[in-house]
């Protein structure tokens, strides 16, 4: 795939659950990430890749009730369709849904796709 997707499910802690192919993704991310506010939702292109942030479009939460964010950091084909959040959500969304759906209630994440 051509992101990199860090989240948090019901019962684990914000980490990578696609690591875009990198090994370590947590400097491309922080580079995609760094003009981003604390926005809930946002659509930011940064060079040739996109942050994107938006809440769990199930709106499920965490074990202590906060809404779910999905941080995505988009590139190549996928970063060029994709300018506003609803493009976003559009886009990437049913790439990832599935795996989110069988995943967000673990006790832990199942890491790297």
């Amino acid at each position: 795939m051509n992101f990199i997707w860090a989240t948090r499910g019901r019962l684990w802690g914000f980490r990578f659950l696609d690591n875009g192919g990198y090994a370590d993704p947590l400097p491309i991310y922080d580079a995609a990430f760094a003009r981003v506010g604390d926005e809930p939702c946002t659509c930011h292109p940064t060079g040739d890749m996109v942050a994107l942030r938006f809440l769990d479009p199930e709106d499920r939460r965490d074990a202590s009730g906060r809404v779910i964010p999905h941080e995505f950091v988009l590139f190549g084909g996928l970063a060029s369709r994709v300018r506003t959040v609803d493009d976003g959500i559009a886009a990437v969304w049913p790439l990832a849904a599935d795996r989110y759906a069988a995943e967000w209630d673990r006790g832990d994440s199942g890491g790297f796709a």
